[in-house]
């Protein structure tokens, strides 16, 4: 870096390098997918990243998505591809078909924009698929979830890595001023685009950012906020341990999709790592991507040594006493309608399963619940778990529940024999846990 690079504070290579040290491991020829919008910050990372990978014999995939919401996003778009085509590059652009909410755009638009990332990392088989969330991102992130009351989660603010289904989330700017990365692209001649939507102050973050100054008037500037996610992260990185534990000793999931708790070992823990705990269990088997409201979670919690009576339903599940302990099943009336499963490709149900049907499958098959269905299998499962079993129907009736071992006819069975149904909920039961830089 050049000496007046260093003044601006520029990140270095050697910089950048010690921020992804701590997110990997990575291959020893690492592939990343970065996604990048074309603003100072995505733009800023996608170098970094491109002389990183480089230098370890490895490359990177440049991902825009354009959500087709302003007429000059694709030129952006094409404009982003002539930057980083001469620097080597490899880019594409990922179009938003979908629709959007008319209320939450910017949460819409954002959940759309990941689904195709992923799936795109998915296809390509990439695991890393890196973000450009620096400093002030973070912050904003802390003081909106302030503002609509986060416990200590929330306050912890980004993870550093997060676990997607498809990929790994990971953020090696968290630490990082936003003014440092543009100094990073003036020292390497670098333009960017500027995106009129970060001056909307239709959006929640855009009017946090513009009060920024009056808040560090306050003491409230990007790294007080920031220092405090850092510190309340380690608080949360360390519960995620402790939840784990009890977890590990507790738990037992069925790859059926549920799961039982030891009710014992549950109520014997702290009260915070229990209520974790059984948070953790019913986000896994409802499919949610987050847990149940709190004074909803803490009722339940606090009815267990009752013994619950006749059960309880919460986050898409049903909660039932059996034998000192306690059954967490699929709730029927919350399982997603049937979905056509195509022959020789992977159908996603309930956000819970995923099916990969051989090519050799007769067509005309659905994915749905097994419901109320008289069918007997070889698997003797809990009857309350039954109703919400995967399973295959054509027009006249059941085919094949996985789950169950239940075969409708021999012809099928070479078939059936080669399809795979995978328990695979939005969130696993115990991840990598909180990762702070």
């Amino acid at each position: 870096m050049s000496g007046e690079g260093a003044a601006l504070g520029a990140v270095s290579a050697a910089e950048f390098a010690s921020l992804m040290a701590p997110l990997g491991p990575f291959e020893p020829a690492p592939l990343l997918a970065v996604a990048v919008s074309g603003g100072a910050d995505s733009m800023a990372l996608t170098l970094l990243a491109h002389n990183w990978a480089a230098a370890r014999g490895g490359a990177i995939a440049a991902l825009t998505v354009d959500h087709r919401l302003r007429p000059a996003a694709a030129a952006e778009a094409a404009q982003v591809c002539a930057w980083l085509q001469p620097r080597g590059i490899a880019h594409r652009v990922l179009v938003r078909e979908s629709t959007l909410p008319e209320h939450g755009v910017q949460a819409g638009a954002r959940a759309a924009r990941y689904r195709l990332l992923e799936a795109w990392c998915r296809s390509a088989g990439i695991l890393h698929l890196l973000v450009a969330h620096h400093r002030e991102d973070q912050a904003e992130t802390v003081l909106l979830r302030l503002a609509r009351g986060s416990g200590l989660d929330g306050l912890a603010g980004m993870a550093a890595i997060a676990e997607r289904e498809d990929c790994r989330l990971v953020r090696p700017l968290l630490s990082v001023p936003r003014r440092r990365l543009v100094a990073t692209l003036q020292v390497m001649g670098q333009d960017w685009v500027e995106d009129p939507s970060n001056q909307n102050g239709a959006y929640a973050r855009v009017r946090v950012r513009q009060a920024a100054h009056a808040l560090a008037e306050l003491g409230l500037d990007a790294d007080r906020l920031s220092g405090t996610a850092s510190r309340l992260g380690r608080a949360r990185a360390a519960l995620e341990g402790a939840v784990a534990a009890l977890l590990a000793k507790t738990a037992t999931i069925h790859p059926a999709g549920f799961a039982r708790l030891d009710l014992g070992a549950l109520r014997r823990a702290p009260e915070e790592i229990g209520l974790r705990a059984l948070a953790a269990v019913l986000t896994l088997v409802g499919g949610e991507a987050y847990p149940p409201r709190l004074e909803r979670l803490e009722r339940l919690f606090g009815e267990l040594p009752q013994g619950l009576g006749g059960g309880r339903t919460l986050g898409g599940c049903r909660i039932l006493p059996r034998r000192g302990g306690v059954l967490v099943c699929r709730e029927l009336s919350a399982v997603a309608p049937p979905i056509a499963a195509t022959p020789g490709a992977m159908t996603a149900w309930d956000r819970r399963f995923r099916l990969h049907l051989p090519a050799t499958a007769p067509p005309g098959l659905t994915l749905g619940a097994l419901g109320g269905a008289p069918v007997a299998g070889r698997a003797p499962l809990p009857a309350a778990a039954r109703g919400s079993l995967p399973a295959l129907h054509d027009q006249r009736s059941v085919v094949a529940v996985p789950g169950l071992g239940y075969l409708r006819a021999a012809s099928d069975a070479p078939w059936v024999a080669a399809t795979r149904l995978l328990f695979r909920p939005t969130r696993p039961l115990s991840g990598a846990g909180f990762t702070v830089v």
